[in-house]
């Protein structure tokens, strides 16, 4: 273990969720000594989704003071902090919120976006995404400067700031405004091979000089713990404040997804992939994007319309123990037909884009149980796909796969993912945003990112792929791929390059 990680140091990882917040005390060996969340609410009227900025810290707050209980203050070395990505609100010169937090999926801005792409094309095109979303945080804040300002709102006063999510919160522990953290800020349209914010762009689209935070790496030391700070959370005075990461890139680093060509699958409502690369990646299609790790390596990532949120859409009302026997009979069915499993009804996202696809069945389903199996074989597939995605675009794909998520807590799936994918699959103890934020405020102490994950990051098991299996569900996949290309909805190269990929 490296000097700067003592085994009895202990890390805060804090996380702003959607549905909560949650904090964690972790030691220098990945121990988890306390862990605490607290619910939070929000407001979603059509494409707008909002919360309250002061229930996060207030939330937080509660949330702290419980996962600290009975841990030796003095032990307490430093925190970071991950939020929603794009999540954004204006605040007083005083950090005072003005606005309410327009989540991450909040999609007012769709005006806004096509002058957003028009006028970031040169730097949106170098940063290899090519195209930001209405969902984005730019755009939002074009929202927030100008149609708020229409009746019924309120320009925004001099000396207004746009905060993300975690700038917040930063600023509420230090007791006065620090630098954002550059993956927060990759969605609000910062140069992460430059490093600075593109000022000709954004002057062209009317952001005002000064409305920005300064930004700086993840893993950066911010400040300390105010005395105010202190009082209100628990967290003792003085303890280091170190740049976060995104919600996505925290899970990556509690996985320990982090050395080139390794990758995490995060299986919940969506199938979300991070990775990483000794290089930029960039994407003609726009579906990947890459965060900049705090050693300067790049993260690609992905996140798609598909995943376990099928079956919540097709088995509603099931309970944990109900999905248990399914699965049993499932599994017992032998089945290999398929399907698509988009989840709601905005088109797919990632590993193409395709606003107009809908779900389809391939295959006979006779009964309950193949349909289950159908949903389960659906997201396998669609995760090879994924890969194969990602190699066409020359993305590094050979290293370490982990499996987090609510997905990967049941076995027969993500042995069946293991066998599709024909490659091992690690499943860590404790892959959660906020354990992977404790092993990146561990690196204030001087350590690196990847001393810090080695010595914290824990396994709970391995899996390894039957060949006879994977041999087996191979047609499967092909016939897959056929139907999405059918469909007009995979790019023909794609589909060749995937076709390839399975010839022995």
């Amino acid at each position: 273990m490296s000097d700067a990680l003592p085994a009895d140091a202990v890390h805060l990882g804090l996380d702003l969720g959607t549905q909560s917040v949650r904090a964690v005390t972790v030691d220098g060996t990945g121990r988890l000594l306390g862990a605490a969340s607290r619910p939070l609410t929000g407001r979603r009227d059509g494409v707008r989704h909002e919360q309250d900025p002061e229930q996060w810290w207030s939330a937080l707050a509660a949330a702290c003071r419980a996962a600290l209980t009975g841990v030796d203050p003095r032990r307490v070395r430093d925190l970071a902090v991950d939020a929603t990505s794009g999540t954004v609100l204006l605040a007083d010169p005083a950090g005072v919120p003005l606005t309410p937090g327009l989540m991450y999926d909040d999609r007012r801005a769709d005006a806004h976006t096509d002058r957003v792409n028009t006028l970031g094309a040169p730097v949106w095109d170098k940063l290899g995404y090519r195209a930001m979303q209405p969902s984005w945080a730019l755009p939002k804040l074009l929202w927030l400067l100008h149609d708020r300002a229409r009746p019924g709102g309120a320009a925004p006063p001099a000396g207004a700031r746009l905060l993300h999510q975690a700038d917040l919160i930063t600023w509420r522990l230090a007791g006065h405004q620090v630098p954002a953290d550059a993956s927060h800020a990759l969605k609000t349209g910062y140069d992460l091979v430059a490093e600075r914010w593109p000022e000709a762009e954004l002057d062209a689209l009317g952001v005002p000089a000064g409305l920005l935070p300064d930004v700086v790496r993840p893993g950066t030391v911010l400040g300390t713990v105010c005395a105010a700070a202190a009082e209100a959370t628990g967290i003792p005075a003085g303890t280091l404040i170190t740049a976060g990461m995104t919600d996505g890139c925290a899970a990556q680093i509690g996985a320990g997804a982090l050395t080139p060509g390794a990758w995490n699958s995060v299986l919940g409502t969506t199938l979300v992939f991070k990775g990483a690369s000794p290089h930029l990646v960039r994407d003609p299609g726009g579906v990947v994007y890459c965060h900049r790790g705090p050693d300067g390596t790049w993260l690609p990532g992905g996140a798609s319309g598909s995943g376990a949120g099928v079956l919540a859409a097709r088995f509603p009302g099931a309970r944990p123990a109900d999905l248990d026997a399914l699965t049993a009979r499932a599994a017992a069915t032998g089945s290999t037909a398929v399907v698509y499993p988009l989840v709601g009804s905005g088109g797919e996202r990632f590993p193409f884009r395709a606003p107009e696809a809908v779900p389809f069945t391939l295959g006979e389903l006779s009964g309950e149980a193949e349909e289950f199996h159908a949903c389960l074989l659906g997201v396998a597939l669609l995760e090879r796909l994924c890969f194969d995605y990602l190699d066409h675009l020359g993305a590094p794909v050979t290293g370490p796969l982990t499996f987090t998520g609510g997905g990967a807590r049941n076995p027969y799936w993500s042995q069946l993912r293991a066998d599709v994918l024909g490659r091992p699959a690690r499943l860590p103890e404790h892959a959660e945003s906020a354990v992977g934020m404790a092993v990146l405020a561990a690196t204030a102490s001087g350590a690196t990112l990847a001393e810090a994950a080695g010595a914290m990051v824990r396994l709970r098991g391995e899996l390894r792929p039957d060949p006879a299996r994977t041999a087996r569900l191979l047609p499967v996949y092909l016939g897959f791929v056929d139907a999405l290309a059918r469909r007009g909805w995979l790019p023909p190269a794609v589909a060749a390059h995937a076709r390839g990929r399975a010839r022995p």
